[in-house]
């Protein structure tokens, strides 16, 4: 299906012969989308809330993202022209984003430096291998009483998108970063002009990471494809598709070491399951190992380890099947020391809700063999078809629903100041797991918030390997003034060490704002950064909680490359802190929150 549909898309740039035929996107609207966006669905944007999109942003999310299933019904003209209608705007080509960089935002010859992957680094999505999130002072090059004068030394717009991609890789003077359609870009550091940028197959939210040896950077993309770039020209090395299921993605960071790259594999199912017809649900979340030369995979291990089978049948009488889920939303922890793989997987999708699911697992990095589990919440069958009150769209919704308490966040390896080692993990529950790595029994668990779909800790946390810094985010379940909040617990023995209130509500009233704290924490000595779906970037101080800096990035910013682009709301991959400057993506339509196309860089006093 994904080749006709490419197929489709490359046949929409011939000129159309009979303009006459065009789709009207109304009556599209009205027959395929009306009934989600203007009804009661909390993850849907409304009517009015996708007037606020651009229609490269609609195109994405009907080629790539979130209703890619639904959009796969649909010729690459039907969704062009649906695109026009909501946003009340002529969209621009599928593949333009490159030709929107004007010609003066490349870097010159004469400003490349002569060793660019040479100087600080924070490389891939935790930071180090095991997922700490945690900035040395040397590397970070800023101190605690610098934070409060950073300002912005660059911008750069994301051309046709309205929602952040990655977490932005810095290597040297090297950044990289994926973008929502599937643009890769390596920017310079020091002034933002872009070194050289790739065209994926489809968005890109994995993390991309560098080789050791600083010729490759590794990344994933929506359709389960993994690339491999020579980091110094972008050009291709290889590229492989690691799940074929039609709802297969890789969200989280893949995870170089040792010449093999560990790709975590989820999915859309869950979102699909929202289709009355749909027969949900057959996707099992995996981890798969590939060579880093070749891309040839090495092993492959799913997380349910059981296949899914036919069930029952739904109230209209579409075959289910179980069981399903436990995508892996994230990148992995690794101990190579130790041969250990530590992942934390998602809820089921239907029923049966398998073991493995909303759990804590460990893996031989060797082999992919599963070496332990330890389920957090057992029972947890959910998918997007439960948010529906009543009507087809909740035919899916399993019976005795889970509260969708699985986790979206990397767990983390810490060894403490007597020796001794710890997993972390967090959960949307609101839950944070101290867990004996070696076994995978419960040393302790701490009630940080209350939890919820989008709610208790989301996408991750920080570690100085003495206290873990977590955000909390209660988006949908909380108002704006009392989502969010943020909590020191101690990585030993579990205890709250402060704790800091939700900030305050600034949202007036815009629409898709709340002050919520999905976004993943970042940390260095003294200082651990969390950004809000209220579009804020905040600095806590660590020993205490108190805010050093609040810095609004919802404003327009006039951009190193020439496009038009302005912050909106911040969740998913944190900021990234190297070489005396912070990195940062701001904008997440998605889920119905405020958009946003823009990557700051900011230095002391934006020098």
């Amino acid at each position: 299906m994904r080749r006709l549909i490419a197929l489709a898309l490359f046949a929409f740039v011939v000129p159309a012969v009979a303009a006459a035929q065009a789709p009207n996107g109304e009556a599209i609207y009205k027959q395929k989308c009306a009934s989600c966006h203007e009804g009661s669905l909390p993850r849907m944007p409304s009517r009015e809330a996708l007037r606020g999109f651009t229609p490269e942003a609609v195109e994405t999310a009907l080629g790539s993202f979130s209703m890619r299933r639904q959009g796969a019904t649909l010729s690459p003209a039907d969704r062009r022209a649906v695109a026009a209608f909501v946003t009340g705007r002529a969209p621009g080509s599928y593949k333009a984003p490159l030709e929107a960089i004007a010609k003066t935002a490349f870097c010159s010859a004469a400003s490349a430096p002569k060793d660019p992957l040479t100087g600080p680094s924070w490389n891939g999505w935790g930071g180090d291998l095991r997922n700490t999130r945690f900035q040395s002072a040397a590397a970070a090059g800023l101190s605690a009483a610098d934070v409060p004068k950073l300002k912005v030394k660059w911008a750069f717009g994301l051309p046709g998108v309205s929602a952040s991609g990655s977490q932005i890789t810095v290597v040297g003077s090297r950044a990289i970063v994926g973008s929502r359609n599937g643009v890769v870009y390596a920017l310079d550091t020091r002034t933002g002009c872009v070194a050289w940028a790739f065209e994926a197959d489809a968005g890109v939210r994995s993390t991309p990471v560098v080789d050791r040896g600083g010729s490759t950077v590794y990344f994933g993309d929506a359709h389960a494809n993994v690339y491999a770039l020579d980091v110094a020209s972008g050009k291709n090395k290889w590229k492989v598709q690691v799940d074929t299921h039609l709802d297969a993605m890789i969200t989280g960071g893949v995870v170089f070491n040792d010449g093999r790259v560990y790709v975590p594999v989820s999915s859309l199912e869950e979102g699909t399951a929202v289709i009355p017809t749909y027969e949900c649900c057959t996707f099992r979340g995996s981890i798969v190992a590939l060579d880093a030369r070749s891309g040839k995979q090495i092993w492959k291990t799913h997380t349910v380890s059981q296949a899914p089978q036919r069930t029952t049948k739904s109230a209209r009488g579409t075959q289910m099947w179980g069981p399903s889920g436990g995508s892996v939303w994230s990148a992995p922890a690794l101990d190579p020391e130790r041969n250990r793989m530590y992942v934390t997987t998602g809820d089921a999708y239907s029923n049966p809700a398998a073991a493995e699911t909303d759990a804590i697992m460990a893996l031989a990095m060797d082999s992919g063999k599963v070496l332990w589990v330890k389920q957090a919440l057992g029972g947890d069958a959910w998918n997007v078809g439960c948010l529906e009150a009543k009507g087809d769209g909740r035919a899916n919704c399993p019976d005795k629903a889970g509260p969708d308490h699985d986790f979206g966040s990397s767990s983390a390896l810490v060894t403490m100041a007597d020796g001794k080692r710890m997993l972390l993990a967090g959960q949307k529950s609101g839950t944070l797991y101290g867990i004996n790595p070696d076994s995978g029994d419960i040393v302790w668990k701490t009630q940080a918030s209350e939890g919820g779909v989008l709610g208790g800790i989301e996408w991750g946390f920080a570690t100085d390997g003495s206290t873990a810094f977590v955000s909390l985010s209660n988006a949908f379940e909380k108002k704006p003034g009392e989502a969010g909040g943020f909590v020191a617990i101690n990585v030993a023995d579990g205890s709250k060490r402060w704790s800091a209130p939700a900030p305050r509500d600034t949202c007036a009233g815009r629409a898709g704002c709340t002050t919520g704290q999905p976004q993943a924490v970042s940390a260095m000595p003294g200082v651990a950064f969390s950004g809000s779906l209220d579009g804020h970037l905040r600095a806590y101080d660590t020993t205490g909680g108190k805010v050093l800096w609040d810095f609004s990035t919802l404003d327009e910013f006039e951009t190193v490359n020439g496009v038009q682009a302005r912050g909106g709301s911040m969740n998913g991959p944190g900021v990234t802190v190297a070489g005396g400057m912070v990195f940062v993506s701001s904008g997440y339509s998605s889920l119905g929150f405020m958009p946003g196309n823009v990557i700051l860089a900011l230095s002391v006093d934006g020098k």
